[in-house]
């Protein structure tokens, strides 16, 4: 039927096909150090309404930030934790920043 619909219409082309699929919303946990160090840093209001939709799950003593948002999204909000790498950073912030980040890494 393709084939027919094709050779009457020979000018008509279906979708792009070389267009990508749109991204598609991801939940990420985001350790609770990681989340409480954004939320007090300077955000775009897409990143800040990312935190505050959030689900804080209760891990233990601490908690997971349970966010939802666009793979790129993700990547903003790590780039926004560099600096829990660096110095003066506690080990468990410098902890929280590795795993989040090897949390956005399986995104591709």
């Amino acid at each position: 039927m393709r084939t027919a619909v094709a050779d009457l219409l020979p000018d008509h082309t279906t979708a792009d096909q070389d267009a990508t699929a749109p991204e598609l919303s991801v939940t990420l946990d985001m350790p609770g150090k990681a989340a409480d160090f954004l939320r007090a840093t300077e955000l775009e209001p897409a990143e800040r309404a990312a935190l505050d939709q959030g689900q804080a799950v209760r891990r233990g003593t601490g908690y997971t930030l349970r966010v939802t948002g666009l793979p790129a999204l993700h990547r903003q909000l790590l780039d926004r934790c560099q600096s829990l790498d660096g110095a003066g950073a506690i080990p468990a912030q410098r902890k929280a920043r590795r795993e989040y980040e090897n949390r956005v890494n399986t995104l591709g």
